[in-house]
């Protein structure tokens, strides 16, 4: 890394998903810098069998891109970014999830915008890339798109996450400012941009850098939307007295409305099943019932 030059660490956290790993890797190596800044990667395996590191030792003999890769053997995503983050050398960090991939001008827009707004983060799109073609009611419900922005849109902690985000280095300096191992199934991502904001951090938005996410045909499932819906009820910025009062309002008006949402449109129907899963999720991890099991639903 040169010495007085702007050099972004792309940290991936991975877990068994050596292929779009791979793929992910490959794209990576074509990024765009016009002699801005460098870049290197950093490679976190929450595996603790090492699945990615024949992946890693593949990219290594066929790139020149500086690769490193370390583990984290406890299945927690928190502790597998701070992790990264640790290995992290460079005065700017990317993140980007396994699943996902990177057009070729990314870290490239990620950065201009970066320089221009001054922020402390930058976070650009991520948008879906179905393997196979859909149901027409996932379509219609958007079930894997995410709200988009205007460049420069300064963001609320609410509309954050770490798939597609340059940060600042300096944003990790101090125990208290890493990823909160608590969250260790979800979640840890929006409760630290939660804190940051919180600090008076600004993190603003690039719509010309964006990111594809791979979506499978398990997501098309209802029981995989229904399950993750359940997960996000045990996170713990959900949990709180307010929050506990709205479940308990909601979830009776839903019980009766959703009879009549599913004969009027299957789309409609579902979105607010899944809400209604939110909060059913939320009031059982309040009397302590865990009927989810894992720490990531992936399918």
């Amino acid at each position: 890394m040169s010495v007085g030059r702007d050099h972004i660490n792309v940290c991936i956290c991975t877990f068994k998903r050596p292929e779009l790993l791979r793929r992910l890797l490959i794209e990576l190596s074509h990024q765009r810098t016009d002699g801005l800044f460098g870049y290197s990667i950093i490679v976190a395996d929450n595996d603790q069998e090492k699945s990615a590191l024949p992946v890693i030792e593949s990219f290594r003999q066929a790139s020149d891109i500086d690769i490193r890769y370390c583990v984290e053997p406890e299945q927690n995503i928190a502790r597998a970014r701070n992790r990264a983050v640790e290995c992290a050398e460079g005065n700017l960090i990317a993140c980007i999830d396994d699943d996902e991939f990177p057009v070729q001008t990314w870290l490239f827009e990620l950065f201009q915008a970066y320089c221009t707004f001054k922020a402390d983060g930058i976070l650009g799109p991520v948008l879906p890339l179905y393997e196979t073609k859909p149901p027409k009611w996932i379509i219609k419900g958007k079930f894997h798109e995410r709200p988009l922005h205007a460049t420069g849109t300064e963001l609320p902690w609410t509309l954050t996450r770490t798939g597609n985000v340059l940060f600042k280095r300096d944003l990790f300096d101090g125990k208290k400012n890493m990823f909160d191992p608590g969250f260790g199934s979800g979640g840890e991502d929006r409760d630290f941009f939660r804190r940051m904001i919180g600090q008076g951090r600004k993190f603003v938005w690039c719509a010309e850098a964006p990111v594809y996410e791979t979506v499978p045909p398990e997501r098309f499932k209802r029981s995989f939307l229904l399950r993750r819906a359940l997960l996000r009820g045990k996170i713990a910025y959900n949990q709180n007295l307010v929050a506990y009062i709205k479940s308990l309002i909601i979830i009776p008006v839903y019980t009766v409305l959703l009879p009549f949402l599913f004969l009027i449109r299957h789309h409609i129907f579902m979105k607010y099943l899944i809400k209604y899963f939110d909060h059913i999720g939320r009031l059982l991890t309040l009397f302590g019932i865990d009927v989810v099991k894992q720490k990531y639903i992936v399918k």
